[in-house]
């Protein structure tokens, strides 16, 4: 048996929640594993990951600075340094986009669970341990959303995305959709961005995703 078969798996973790990250940690040396990092951010992650040479990666997918998609974006880069460290996501809520972000490179050693399974140490326990042998956990949730979104891309719009998209189809500016709907157009942007990430349109640097993406709403 070679050491990396005897020693136990080496964890290293993301979360801005204080309280749940020291559960967290708890819960690993519970299942045996070893924690040899531990943050609050993913910045500070990235700067200390080649010292704890981790197996597997745990991260929030939400924490500071903006608290939209730090841990993503980590994980994407940890892969890209690293490319058979494991990672497993951690998320509050289903967001199916992330999820297929981080799948879409087709690589194994990914998981992606919601924070209510980590109530179970088993379920946790299980999850880390097949994506360190490079397998893929998703959330039965995230599966429903992912599949959901196959049939129909524009399910997964939230009501005021759906009325920023409305007012898209009907050529509106962002400007004239802020004025319209009486909010900001920073905030038009943002809707705007979450539409394009929903529906897959990658940025070419031209209007062009804004018109697919009316077609698709038109086609509905």
């Amino acid at each position: 048996m070679t050491d990396a078969a005897r020693r136990p798996l080496r964890i290293v973790l993301a979360e801005d929640s204080v309280l749940l990250r020291e559960g967290l940690v708890r819960l690993f040396d519970e299942a045996g594993f070893e924690t040899v990092g531990s943050y609050g951010d993913a910045e500070s992650l990235l700067a200390g990951i080649d010292a704890g040479r981790p197996d597997v990666a745990v991260l929030d997918v939400r924490m500071s600075p903006t608290f939209r998609d730090e841990g993503v974006r980590a994980a994407i880069e940890l892969r890209r340094r690293m490319p058979r460290l494991g990672v497993l996501l951690l998320s509050q809520y289903v967001e199916g986009t992330y999820a297929q972000e981080l799948l879409s490179s087709g690589d194994g050693g990914m998981g992606y669970l919601l924070k209510d399974r980590v109530a179970s140490l088993d379920e946790l326990e299980d999850a880390v341990e097949r994506v360190s042998q490079g397998g893929t956990v998703l959330d039965p949730q995230v599966v429903a959303e992912l599949l959901s979104r196959r049939s129909d891309p524009l399910a997964t719009l939230t009501p005021r995305e759906r009325e920023v998209m409305a007012l898209m189809a009907e050529g509106r500016t962002n400007a004239g959709i802020a004025k319209q709907l009486y909010i900001g157009v920073g905030a038009v942007e943002k809707n705007v961005t979450s539409i394009f990430q929903k529906l897959g349109l990658e940025d070419s640097g031209t209007d062009h995703r804004r018109v697919l993406a009316v077609l698709t709403w038109l086609q509905r």
